[in-house]
């Protein structure tokens, strides 16, 4: 019997950007589990709206505008420097995600949702400037900046729902 040939894949990546990446698909998952959860409650809100004489009910008022706007434009300036950061990742740009890391750490942030990013981000960037910055580090730092994109775009209906609804714009 014939030794079957061996295939030698040691010379391939132990990972990879994007669709190619577990971490991506997981961090989709993820996204599309928190996305339902919101659809969830914007359904909700506007049932109880609804099923309610006057909105908002006696003994609330209306949010400010003001700073449900300031905090949209905070994140829509934010998908900048994320989009910094991520190209910088994929690129395995260690000076410029440790510069982007600066960034993050500035943003002042409302959500829990926003600031369980901000913790991630925080142990990406500690990551960064205590060991090596190769490797998968970079798939995280870039699916991280994926996720931010999420954060921003769920903010928006959020902001629509809560400012702008009840004022009927």
């Amino acid at each position: 019997m014939a030794d079957k040939p061996v295939l030698d894949v040691s010379g391939l990546p132990s990972y990879a950007y994007g669709q190619r990446s577990i971490l991506w698909w997981g961090t989709l998952g993820f996204c599309l589990i928190e996305a339902t959860a919101f659809a969830l409650a914007v359904v909700a809100y506007f049932y109880l709206r609804d099923r309610t004489g006057a909105w908002p009910p006696d003994g609330f008022k209306t949010p400010d505008l003001r700073w449900g706007t300031l905090n949209t434009a905070l994140l829509l300036a934010s998908c900048l420097p994320n989009q910094w950061v991520k190209a910088a990742a994929e690129r395995e740009d260690i000076d410029r995600i440790r510069l982007g890391s600066i960034v993050w750490t500035l943003m002042f942030l409302q959500t829990t949702h926003i600031a369980t990013d901000v913790a991630d981000t925080a142990v990406l960037a500690a990551l960064m400037f205590t060991r090596d910055g190769r490797g998968r580090r970079f798939v995280d730092v870039s699916e991280n900046a994926f996720y931010w994109y999420f954060v921003v775009l769920t903010w928006l209906p959020i902001y629509a729902v809560v400012y702008l609804a009840p004022r009927g714009l």
